[in-house]
């Protein structure tokens, strides 16, 4: 049974939150004392206990049996100095697109535990300094907010010129001398950076062989996104608000999930210099642009169809990808131009892909089990990308998925391939969610 939220805990976030608001420019020098007993066991209330275990292979049922010994040990070694943070469990899970991989780290339980603890603190003093572009791992913010905001924009400014950034691994290649001097702008406890040091410099196990990296937070760690979007508040958010828009003619906002971003542009010579400038920008604090997915984009209603890729950078001009979205112009069924949104081409397919190897491995498993498991599936699909507009997408997949799971049905014994007579038969008794608009995310304003 979880423990409920320490009152003791939710008070002294927002003491420290009133703080960092009132003094946006004072770096605090004394965080660590409020890490606690009552502290550590928020921290553990709020970590998820049905994850992977970290390379001590300790799961949250065996942590639990002796929880308060455990914590006040954690406590312990972690004021002291005495803590080892221990090197993270690489795996590899599918990227959205593709059969590209995605390398996930995953801490140990108690790492995990200590790292929501420090990230608590972190949390109530950055938040009151993140800029409102910033959606990506924030409490009470989502990727479809974001989608929103870039919709509400779009629409008000009529499009624009529109940079699609693309930061090369940027979870890997985020320097941690740059990390350091930013964090030190706001946060100079010796305690908790001493923690973050340790967690940065823990290393990374794979295939039974342990390496160690100058830059880089794994993907997977519980701190990993709030320090990443620390990093891109200095190196993105707060260079563009202070620096970038005073000197441009025209109106720009950005919108940015994490390492996720775009910008938004109304004046065609502003976003050329935007786009002139952001590679040295980036260079600067170790990062690197990819050539090929970081293009200036013509996105307006009369680029679109014949006229689409004549006044834009070549294929694809008028459209763009974002949050596994492609965002392009189109008529709404009252005739007017507005900003649709269906799923990216590598999302749909990298998917589907997903689904077929899902549906190979099980396919032995009784028809019952396997129909669980696609709902299931097909609910999560809808779940994120079930938005207003992407209904025809939607229809779309449900069908692959049908066809793909009656192809690997077909593969049990040594029967003739199953007939689409059989099939149908099939669906009637074990029928596959119909798609649905779980996020109706447009206005009144451009019905579909």
């Amino acid at each position: 049974m979880e423990m409920p939220s320490s009152e003791t805990v939710s008070t002294k976030l927002q003491r420290i939150a009133k703080l960092a608001k009132e003094a946006p420019d004072m770096a605090f020098t004394s965080l660590a004392h409020h890490i606690d007993i009552d502290w550590l066991r928020e921290a553990y209330r709020r970590t998820r206990k049905d994850g992977a275990a970290g390379v001590d292979g300790q799961t949250a049922g065996e942590y639990a049996r002796k929880l308060e010994t455990n914590l006040q040990s954690l406590l312990d070694r972690a004021k002291s100095g005495m803590y080892l943070a221990p090197p993270v469990r690489r795996v590899h899970i599918a990227k959205g697109t593709g059969l590209e991989t995605r390398p996930i780290g995953i801490p140990t339980l108690e790492d995990k535990i200590l790292q929501r603890a420090v990230a608590m603190v972190l949390e109530a003093v950055y938040e009151e300094d993140f800029l409102d572009c910033s959606y990506g791992f924030r409490p009470g913010r989502s990727a479809h907010q974001a989608l929103q905001a870039l919709w509400n924009q779009t629409m008000k400014t009529r499009g624009g010129w529109v940079v699609e950034v693309d930061i090369r691994r940027f979870f890997d290649t985020l320097d941690h001398a740059h990390l350091r001097q930013i964090l030190n702008q706001r946060v100079r406890d010796g305690v908790l950076l001493r923690l973050i040091g340790k967690w940065l410099n823990a290393g990374v196990l794979e295939a039974g062989e342990l390496s160690y990296s100058e830059a880089g937070t794994p993907q997977g760690g519980v701190i990993s996104p709030l320090l990443a979007n620390i990093y891109l508040h200095e190196v993105m958010d707060m260079w563009f608000e202070r620096e970038v828009k005073p000197r441009l003619r025209g109106t720009a906002f950005v919108c940015r999930y994490a390492d996720d971003l775009a910008i938004v542009l109304s004046d065609e010579e502003d976003a050329r210099r935007v786009m002139a400038v952001l590679p040295k920008r980036f260079g600067r604090y170790g990062l690197t642009l990819h050539p090929d997915k970081t293009r200036l984009v013509l996105f307006r209603p009369s680029v679109m169809h014949k006229d689409a890729g004549k006044d834009g950078d070549g294929p694809g001009s008028g459209s763009f990808d974002l949050l596994g979205f492609t965002h392009c112009w189109g008529r709404s069924r009252r005739g007017q131009w507005v900003v649709k949104r269906k799923t990216a081409k590598g999302r749909f397919g990298g998917a589907l892909k997903r689904i077929s190897e899902w549906c190979r491995k099980v396919r032995h498993l009784p028809i019952a089990e396997q129909h669980e498991g696609l709902r299931r599936k097909l609910q999560g699909h809808y779940g994120y990308y079930g938005i207003t507009g992407n209904s025809q997408a939607l229809v779309r997949f449900r069908f692959e998925v049908g066809r793909i799971w009656r192809k690997w049905l077909g593969t049990r014994s040594w029967h003739a391939p199953r007939s689409w007579a059989w099939f149908m038969d099939l669906l009637r008794r074990h029928p596959l969610p119909s798609p649905r608009a779980v996020h109706s995310v447009l206005t009144h304003a451009a019905k579909l």
